[in-house]
């Protein structure tokens, strides 16, 4: 498949929806100029709010969604691939969906996905994330081919389950999509390693966009967007501002890192241990 440019958008989304959409569709611009083929935003691109019920009444279903349309317009208008990280859906009166909408430059929808995997975890200090008491988590991994790769769809906390990049990856994915709102104590802790082992265990390209720096609704998002071969290298990589990084990919580079190590041909299944007299092991 042919090389590629790939960019991703860092954000430092607020409670106003249409002040967070002005803001993509600027660095989306940027990016585009900049003679990009797909960009990849973060997590809750459209908004990020702690407050449920302003977080409700700012969103809408993905029928008619102003907010959807206005990404659809602006892909078709730039002719590249806009691969909305994740958005706030509403599916009714009290839960939404955290989900990714990757666009073609027809203006399509090339493929959704709902994130899978929920936070759900008191932090020392206050901090405490419940998602599952809003949020209605998908059931379905998602790929998508693009002209130049098979792209992988996920969303941040995605990123600590790997049996969902190995199955992507053993589905044809040569590019890993990771949108990511980390909180700034995960992200200092575990980002570079988590990104940098989900694309050296498939042999994949990791395109990561993050939320970074301090949000108007008080939380800290750690930021540093990157992009990393299937090697593990990191190719760009932002800080915590706001901003844009971009890389070429070349797909046949995931091919060749899956030849030299073929650790996903190598899988096998196995017997989970069985100490006597205990009982036998689930194999997730």
């Amino acid at each position: 498949m042919p090389e590629f440019k790939a960019a991703a958008v860092q954000m430092r989304s607020g409670t106003s929806v249409e002040a967070n959409i002005r803001e993509a569709e600027r660095m989306i611009g940027e990016a585009a100029a900049a003679g990009v083929d797909y960009v990849l935003t973060p997590e809750m691109t459209n908004i990020l709010c702690r407050d449920r019920a302003l977080l409700l009444d700012s969103t809408s279903a993905e029928e008619g969604n102003p907010t959807l349309a206005r990404f659809v317009t602006l892909a078709r208008d730039l002719g590249i691939y806009v691969h909305v990280g994740s958005m706030a859906v509403k599916l009714g009166p009290e839960s939404v969906a955290n989900r990714s909408y990757l666009i073609g430059p027809d203006g399509e929808i090339a493929a959704r996905y709902d994130k899978i995997h929920m936070f759900d975890v008191d932090l020392p200090g206050g901090e405490s994330y419940q998602e599952s008491r809003l949020y209605r988590p998908g059931g379905e991994a998602v790929v998508a081919d693009l002209p130049f790769a098979r792209v992988g769809l996920s969303v941040c906390y995605d990123v600590r389950f790997p049996i969902l990049y190995h199955t992507l990856a053993i589905n044809g994915a040569a590019v890993l999509a990771i949108p990511a709102a980390f909180t700034k104590t995960t992200g200092e802790a575990h980002w570079h390693v988590l990104l940098r082992a989900r694309a050296i265990e498939t042999g994949s390209f990791v395109i990561a966009a993050a939320q970074g720096g301090h949000h108007e609704d008080g939380r800290d998002t750690y930021g540093h967007s990157m992009i990393i071969d299937p090697w593990g290298r990191i190719l760009a990589e932002a800080a915590t501002e706001p901003g844009i990084i971009i890389a070429a990919i070349d797909p046949e580079q995931s091919a060749d890192a899956r030849r030299r190590i073929p650790a996903l041909a190598n899988r096998r299944p196995f017997a989970p241990p069985v100490t006597p007299g205990a009982a036998r092991l689930a194999v997730a």
